[in-house]
């Protein structure tokens, strides 16, 4: 099985809801965040990533865990993921290959397909 290791970030609003986005051409809604360039610490992937997905600017990230299940959008593939409580700043746009956002409820989600490392690793840990 092929592994894949990423760096994700939890930005909730005022509410305690948190974004998800959805990437172009698939169905399941995930964190926002993405994969390490060689050498490249979490802090500095996440930063990255933020401004690259959704831009806006890091301001701060919390470290809440390292999580594994199966990939969303690859078969036969494990991810790994880096999770942090990131605070943000800026506008969040859906740009690059993000198609959608979405706000959720981490106790009650929709009946929307989530990855399965949001639902059955993070979502519970925040709910």
């Amino acid at each position: 099985m092929k592994a894949v290791e990423v760096v994700a970030g939890v930005i909730r609003d005022r509410g305690g809801r948190v974004l998800t986005v959805r990437k172009r051409g698939t169905s399941a809604f995930m964190l926002p965040g993405g994969k390490r360039n060689p050498g490249e610490a979490d802090i500095d992937t996440l930063s990255r990533e933020l401004g690259e997905e959704l831009g806006c600017d890091l301001v701060s990230a919390q470290h809440l865990g390292t999580f594994d299940a199966p990939a969303a959008n690859e078969p036969e593939t494990r991810v790994y993921g880096s999770i942090y409580l990131a605070d943000v700043a800026g506008g969040l746009v859906a740009q690059a290959e993000i198609e959608e956002l979405l706000w959720i409820e981490p106790k009650s989600p929709p009946s929307v397909r989530l990855a399965p490392l949001l639902e059955r690793q993070v979502l519970p840990r925040l709910a």
